[in-house]
């Protein structure tokens, strides 16, 4: 990104908490956190090292979301680094991950705090304050009987631990508590985390009236400063989402019109937890009434294709009543508060509607270019194959420009070292299911095909004998030409609308690879003759070469290079093949 367009950018953002990040394409290069967004971004237009040099010339574009408070900032920037693992986030001054809090999954859950969440654990946070949070799981352990040991300390005992005679567990391992019981603790343990404080609070309140009723003031005192932590815990992670400990997943909608355009904010929390946020640019729908009529088609036309939350906060409520009564069915409460924190949730996502598009509208510009109607839904067909054994064929789905992975599909093909052909067998595939009503996913507005002219053919012809009406295109790779039916185009290497397809037929491209790959590790080959070389190092030759012609063709030193190829092997192989 050249300095005067980060400039230009930057004097454009508000003067207001939130994270800003570096983007190339739709890689996240880095991510950060702001007082004053409009303050801080302009810094970069003189890099403090070379290391922030060389990743502002990689950006291509700047995005950012505003917070109401600068630890909500602070935590937003810690979700966003963990889901998308910036490159040049990986040496940040401070380098620590925030501690979370986890419930296990196990039949009798352990409680921890962590900042490296065991596979299928429920966790809650990250929090700013580990000395507050190790405060309030002592005092959930002790109030509630939950166990902090490892699973061996648990699977081997025959008598309670130290834990139970100082009053932090119930010992559940020598049945001391039965399994229902001990549930119904982790569900009152849960429910504080999730945002009920007085789950912890009331008990511990009782517990310092009758410490001070028994004249034992300083067990008083201790439970007095314990409760003030567990006052203040819910307000360490910024503010909480959800407003119902049964809602895990809620999103907070606010939307905005300018003329024919509108942009929809959402923000998106997990277990109360504010984890995403993203804006939508759209047509304002024609002859509208605003705001509510924007509501209405963003709400039917994005959760149409992803799952649903278990609640939607808006700023209005919807114009048509068929789309809440959809909702509803769907089992997602819909709510539009008037006050409260809900309320003031609501306010900070119309703050980021009204912020303005995140970027250029890529999809737009690509079906102004090719005269098809916005592209939401595209999906990429690629073919793999070895001189034409195991063949496979790739269907990708990109959804608003993103990557719909539930929607990936994959086809083994007859071996033929044909790729017009495999590319005519797989398209017919997909659109035979498609016109008989055997694919469970809707149709796409755009078909990517991955290769030239001749590979575009056969997908046409494969659409015209099914009869399944849906445009496609074609991307070569040498010189990233854009082939249509009736012409050729030769955009520039900067322009949105040809990254766009890029990603497309990239990631078809890899999908297809990887599964001829794994197919290819599974078929027989003449390999297996050859002394000395077993299944793991045929793999190896196979991944590394591509190929047994590839392999035959290896000189001694490419062999060697192979681990678990020595010299002796590589002599082996040279002269067997």
């Amino acid at each position: 990104m050249q300095t005067d367009e980060l400039r230009e950018r930057a004097a454009a953002l508000p003067h207001e908490p939130g994270v800003y990040q570096f983007l190339e394409g739709e890689t996240v290069l880095y991510v950060g956190k702001a007082v004053d967004l409009r303050d801080r971004v302009p810094s970069y237009t003189d890099p403090r090292s070379r290391r922030v040099a060389r990743m502002v010339e990689r950006a291509d574009d700047l995005d950012f979301a505003v917070t109401d408070t600068e630890t909500q900032a602070l935590l937003l920037e810690a979700n966003l680094v963990k889901r998308h693992s910036p490159r040049f986030n990986v040496r940040l001054k401070d380098d620590k991950s925030y501690p979370l809090v986890q419930l296990t999954d196990h039949s009798i859950p352990r409680i921890e705090v962590t900042r490296d969440p065991d596979e299928g654990a429920t966790v809650f946070g990250p929090f700013t304050n580990v000395g507050r949070v190790e405060t309030v799981v002592k005092a959930l352990r002790e109030t509630y009987g939950l166990r902090g040991c490892s699973d061996h300390k648990y699977d081997n005992r025959d008598r309670p631990c130290l834990d139970y005679e100082v009053g932090l567990c119930s010992a559940p391992c020598v049945d001391e508590t039965d399994a229902e019981s001990y549930t119904e603790d982790v569900t009152a343990v849960r429910r504080f985390l999730q945002g009920e404080t007085g789950v912890l609070v009331d008990p511990l309140e009782r517990a310092m009236e009758a410490a001070a009723a028994d004249e034992a003031f300083e067990r008083a005192a201790n439970l007095r400063d314990r409760l003030a932590v567990v006052r203040a815990f819910h307000g360490d992670g910024g503010e909480a989402i959800s407003g119902d400990g049964r809602e895990s997943a809620v999103d907070v909608l606010g939307a905005t019109v300018e003329g024919d355009r509108a942009v929809v904010a959402r923000l998106h929390s997990e277990d109360g937890q504010l984890v995403d946020r993203s804006r939508h640019t759209m047509d304002a729908p024609e002859g509208s009434e605003g705001v509510a009529a924007v509501l209405s088609a963003f709400l039917v036309q994005y959760y149409a294709e992803r799952s649903f939350p278990d609640a939607v906060l808006l700023s209005e409520r919807p114009a048509e009543r068929e789309v809440r009564e959809w909702l509803e069915t769907e089992g997602v409460a819909v709510r539009v508060p008037g006050a409260g924190r809900e309320a003031k949730l609501v306010d900070l996502a119309l703050k980021n509607a009204r912020s303005g598009p995140s970027r250029t509208d890529e999809l737009g510009a690509l079906a102004d270019a090719l005269g098809t109607t916005r592209p939401e839904r595209i999906e990429g067909f690629d073919v793999s194959h070895s001189q034409g054994k195991a063949a496979v064929g790739s269907n990708v789905c990109f959804v608003d420009g993103s990557a719909e992975k539930a929607d990936y599909r994959r086809k083994k093909l007859p071996d033929r070292n044909d790729d017009y052909d495999n590319m005519r067998a797989l398209v017919t595939w997909r659109a035979e299911r498609a016109v008989e009503g055997r694919d469970d996913r809707p149709d796409p507005d755009l078909l990517v095909v991955d290769g030239g002219d001749g590979q575009l053919g056969a997908a046409r012809d494969a659409l015209a004998a099914t009869g399944w009406d849906v445009p496609a295109v074609a991307l070569a790779k040498d010189e990233e030409l854009v082939i249509t039916p009736d012409r050729v185009h030769d955009w520039d290497d900067d322009e949105g609308k040809l990254h766009v397809l890029q990603r497309v037929r990239d990631e078809a491209h890899r999908f297809a690879v990887q599964y001829h790959q794994t197919l290819r590790d599974e078929v027989s080959t003449v390999l297996e003759d050859v002394p000395g070389v077993g299944p793991e190092t045929r793999r190896r030759l196979l991944r590394r070469f591509g190929s047994v012609e590839n392999v035959r063709d290896a000189g001694h030193d490419d062999l060697t290079d192979v681990p678990g190829v020595g010299d002796a092997t590589a002599e082996t192989i040279r002269s067997r093949l």
